[in-house]
């Protein structure tokens, strides 16, 4: 036997199948900040105070547009490497639960809102008549890190565990997680924008708490938006995920929810089991539905003149009847037989003469069996009795017979 095939696949392959996880838009903003870096790279694009976060220039200026653009661009391989590996759990974990629009909308008030505490903290520390902190105007800051720091407050309240671990060295409290990577990312990386990630903690507490309810549409916003022409290429596509469903006020349960109780008083222990009844969620069922006018397994079945049959739902309680009725020692009823073969040819439009014709089908004829048939099935341990009716109901397909006596035998 064959060792384990995954364990076989390539490096390429698993890569492959790793990529078609993530979720459209994750991967879509992963392939945009990438694609941005290269370009950088190979043009020696490094006029980042064109394009960063700058809170002077944003207010004397009014350039509102480096809100958004400051989150595409980043600074080295590392900075780019590192906040797109953090993304991709993050955000695909977000999308499977909100859906690909509803994502999108959700990183863009992220986006202004760290924006918005961004300059309202660093307008507060250049103009503190105690200390003034002119550094914080005119810092320039770039990448996606501000973004993905809310992100992982509102994922770590989603989950509602108690603790977290941070880079699998210790357990901190849930609560405090975000904070302490706030602070490792101080002491062991340079030139990181601390007011950059402490407004990204702020915005995804004040997401978390329903601050910004106000600001979240309604489902029908973003169904909307899913049927319009132009996104209709990208709603085709298999990793894209629709928002449907889910609760009518449009944004996920926060702690502001009535029924959100906790031991620690900060998180909620089960808010995580409650989303899948309350979010919208692209599953698959991996259960066929049935629908019950039409009970049973369909088969096709060939005609005695060589005609192709329909697809006929085999009737179990009937095939029951009758070996029931022979195991009692009554005669098989012929016209019980052509009843039950009527109906199942019956179904195919057209075959009114097939019909006919099975209703009084001699023994010797058409479908019934020859001892030779008869003989094989006996030589595999079933009774005769129930051989030769099942024969008859099966119209002298061994295949069916065999799966009638196995199912009454089961």
């Amino acid at each position: 036997m064959r060792p384990n095939i995954v364990a076989e696949a390539g490096v390429p392959a698993r890569l492959n199948q790793w990529w078609g996880s993530v979720p459209f838009l994750t991967s879509s903003v992963v392939v945009v900040c990438g694609i941005i870096y290269l370009v950088c790279l190979l043009t020696g694009y490094d006029s980042f105070i064109e394009i960063c976060f700058l809170p002077s220039a944003i207010v004397s200026r009014f350039q509102v547009y480096r809100i958004y653009t400051s989150i595409l661009f980043h600074s080295s391989l590392l900075h780019v490497l590192f906040n797109m590996m953090a993304l991709v759990p993050l955000g695909s974990e977000m999308e499977r639960i909100m859906g690909s629009v509803r994502l999108l909308y959700v990183i863009l008030l992220l986006a202004t809102s760290n924006a918005i505490f961004h300059v309202l903290i660093a307008l507060l520390a250049a103009h503190n008549p105690i200390n003034s902190y002119e550094y914080f105007m005119n810092e320039c800051a770039i990448g996606f890190s501000g973004v993905l720091f809310s992100m992982i407050v509102i994922e770590t309240s989603l989950s509602g565990v108690q603790s977290r671990s941070v880079f699998g060295l210790f357990n901190v409290p849930a609560k405090w997680y975000a904070f302490i990577l706030l602070v490792v990312f101080q002491l062991l990386m340079s030139n990181v924008s601390l007011l950059g990630h402490l407004c990204g903690i702020l915005s995804g507490f004040a997401y978390t708490y329903g601050l910004f309810n106000f600001l979240l549409p309604g489902t029908s916003f973003y169904s909307a938006i899913e049927t319009s022409s132009l996104l209709s290429s990208c709603v085709r596509r298999p990793k894209f995920i629709v928002c449907t469903g889910g609760n009518s006020s449009g944004y996920i349960p926060t702690q502001s929810s009535e029924n959100s109780t906790s031991s620690s008083g900060f998180f909620s222990g089960n808010l995580w089991g409650n989303l899948s009844s309350v979010m919208p969620q692209r599953e698959v069922s991996t259960q066929p539905v049935q629908d019950y006018r039409f009970p049973g397994r369909g088969r096709t079945l060939g005609s005695g003149q060589g005609q192709q049959a329909s697809a006929v739902s085999s009737d179990s309680n009937l095939q029951a009847r009758l070996l029931d009725n022979n195991n009692l020692g009554h005669p098989l009823d012929l016209s019980t037989l052509g009843t039950a073969q009527q109906i199942s040819d019956g179904r195919q439009a057209g075959s009114n003469n097939v019909a006919t014709a099975a209703v009084g089908v001699p023994q010797d004829q058409g479908a019934v069996a020859s001892d030779e048939e008869i003989k094989k099935l006996v030589s595999m341990g079933f009774d005769r009795t129930q051989v030769e009716v099942a024969l008859a109901a099966a119209d002298g397909d061994l295949n069916v017979a065999v799966e009638i006596l196995m199912s009454q035998q089961s």
